[in-house]
């Protein structure tokens, strides 16, 4: 005989066989509540049911007898209706039917109803205008199958104006789809506004989803992508308490992110008021061909009374690449997503496999004639790997070239003087656009190579209206403050103020200044200087063909006395190197700051918290 005993105190709410009737082994006996928990007691063995010692009702304690089995030989249970092998093995398909038992089915259900299968009118229009879901976005970025999504069953906060069927059908994810995935294999968030879903605008309850995930970033210290286009804030919502939605918490929350984890914000198509705001916040903004960002669309244009204009009007992508607020102007949301994982690699550590040209040709990039100008991006691009170089706010500030390289797999950043616009000399669009760069690598553990060729700071009334005294001066600041290792080289001309913002503030500031051949320095640049130090003896020489061919003369031995290879020989400057050994000198000297540790983690990551308060937005 085999006892059947009260596993916990309860109530015994059903009994489910009787005596005499034949169990098999694992057949529910009796079923016993406890704490509003229903308890399943099994029989231990096959056999015959010879007493029964409980009825629905009774109190039972732990222990307490509940029934006795005459054990032996017992027929298997018939399987119940619908149910079959699949059925019994707890991965709740209900068998042969192949369906669902009905709590998951109603879930699968109403995921699936937001799924772009299940919303082909609203797809077909997007894909009309040229441009991709949201989701087709994510599928693009996001290695498959790595995609976590947090609150993919919100709906718009508007119960009191629209069944729940139709928020179901027309708000899937109240229009943000947000979550955790990986991008080349390395952790990374992803938001993303629909703009099928209440043209993209922010509504209380995609807020409040921004909310979860930025503390979840901030927590697990996550890079992030952030597809932005949308209309701004949404007057619609009904059921969101308050008045004024000023306590939102999302901009506060996105900024705190700032200088802790790489942040990209893409913009396509229309991006006004609080999306604008969110992708102005970020580190770096890619936008594509016929995109719109600004911080009033039309309505709100109209309804200030500053007239009538069309959402196209407003803040055009040429316009906002010009002015800097772009930093990477691409063709569509494709290559949007292939920069934005290039911008996330270099924050990722060093490459596994690199190749670069033939170093020799560094040698003849840059003209003999000192006078003539040249791309320096063609300096930067053999300078570094193949295929590495990741130029930022190419059509703003353009008399700085910023850009995000590799030598040698290690991922740096360079800042380069352009000797094709201004001759190369800082104004304060370009200060400020190398400023912010180098807060950026400095954030984020980017060693910086700084290739200098300028005459120094612009001059004249109209560039100290710009501010430039405030404007240049924060590259001294900045660069008295680098935490990351930075070298400089010389390709031509170092001056005055202007060569020293190149250097962090002085020859001295970098681990290494080097020049090339070509390389020449000075207080000032040397026509400049021999005029002003020699007015006096060129105004006495009266014949102005004598008074040219003199100070000509003076600017040849001025040019001999500031040569790099004379200044090396007072160590103003560390070496005159073969352009050709320029890598090697990167390479030595900036060192793996950006490679994992350990723990597999960038260096970034690696810290107690930010390195800076923050990255600024301009």
């Amino acid at each position: 005989m085999a006892e059947v005993r009260s596993p916990l105190q309860g109530v015994v709410v059903r009994v489910a066989a009787a005596e005499g009737d034949e169990v098999a082994a694992g057949a529910t006996v009796v079923v016993v509540e406890s704490m509003k928990m229903e308890h399943v007691v099994e029989a231990g063995g096959a056999g015959t049911l010879r007493r029964l010692a409980v009825r629905a009702g009774d109190q039972v304690k732990a222990g307490d007898l509940l029934a006795v089995i005459a054990e032996g030989v017992a027929p298997a249970p018939e399987p119940a209706a619908g149910a079959g092998a699949a059925g019994a093995s707890g991965n709740g398909v209900a068998g042969a039917a192949g369906g669902l038992r009905p709590d998951l089915a109603e879930v699968v259900e109403r995921h699936l109803a937001g799924s772009d299968e299940a919303r082909a009118e609203q797809v077909v229009r997007r894909h009309a205008r040229g441009h991709r879901t949201a989701r087709e976005n994510l599928a693009d970025l996001v290695d498959p199958g790595s995609f976590v999504e947090y609150g993919p069953l919100a709906i718009a906060a508007q119960r009191r104006r629209r069944t729940l069927d139709e928020l179901i059908i027309r708000t899937p994810a109240d229009g943000l789809v947000s979550g955790v995935g990986t991008v080349d294999g390395n952790p990374t968030a992803v938001l993303s506004y629909d703009y099928t879903v209440l043209a993209g605008t922010q509504g209380y309850q995609n807020h409040r989803k921004k909310d979860r995930l930025f503390d979840v970033i901030e927590r697990r210290r996550l890079p992030v992508v952030f597809f932005a286009e949308g209309g701004g804030g949404r007057p619609g919502d009904t059921d969101a308490p308050g008045v004024s939605g000023l306590d939102t918490l999302a901009f506060a929350l996105w900024g705190g992110l700032s200088g802790l984890v790489p942040r990209v914000a893409i913009v396509n198509g229309r991006c006004f008021a609080g999306n604008a705001a969110l992708a102005g916040a970020s580190d770096v903004v890619i936008a594509t061909a016929g995109s719109n960002l600004g911080m009033g669309g039309p309505a709100m244009i109209e309804g200030g009374g500053l007239g009538t204009f069309a959402p196209e009007d407003i803040g055009p992508l040429d316009v906002q690449a010009a002015n800097g607020v772009v930093d990477v102007a691409v063709a569509d949301e494709a290559e949007a997503v292939e920069v934005a994982k290039r911008y996330l690699s270099y924050f990722a550590g060093p490459a596994a496999t690199w190749s670069a040209g033939d170093p020799l040709a560094l040698r003849d990039l840059i003209p003999e004639n000192r006078r003539q100008a040249y791309d320096v991006r063609t300096v930067v691009a053999a300078l570094a790997d193949d295929d590495s170089v990741l130029e930022l706010r190419p059509g703003f500030g353009r008399a700085m070239v910023t850009a995000l390289v590799r030598v040698a797999g290690q991922p740096l950043g360079i800042v380069a003087n352009n000797p094709s616009h201004l001759g190369g000399a800082i104004d304060a669009d370009a200060a400020d656009k190398a400023a912010r760069f180098l807060q950026l690598c400095d954030a984020f553990d980017l060693p910086v190579l700084f290739l200098c060729d300028t005459p120094g700071i612009m001059v004249g009334p109209e560039a100290e209206a710009t501010g430039l005294v405030r404007h240049v001066s924060r590259l001294f600041v900045l660069g008295a403050n680098l935490s990351v290792p930075s070298g400089t080289i010389i390709l031509r001309k170092g001056y005055g103020l202007g060569a020293q913002t190149m250097a962090g503030g002085s020859f001295k500031s970098p681990l290494f200044c080097v020049a090339w051949p070509t390389g020449e320095v000075g207080g000032m640049g040397l026509e400049g200087a021999v005029r002003l130090g020699f007015r006096r003896e060129l105004e006495a020489i009266e014949d102005a063909a004598e008074r040219e061919a003199a100070f000509e003369a003076m600017v040849a031995a001025a040019y001999e006395h500031g040569k790099a290879l004379n200044s090396a020989t007072h160590l103003e400057i560390d070496d005159v190197i073969d352009p050709a050994d320029s890598r090697r000198w990167i390479t030595t000297l900036l060192g793996d700051r950006a490679g994992p540790g350990g723990d597999g983690r960038p260096a970034w990551q690696r810290g107690p918290g930010r390195k800076r308060p923050f990255v600024d937005t301009w």
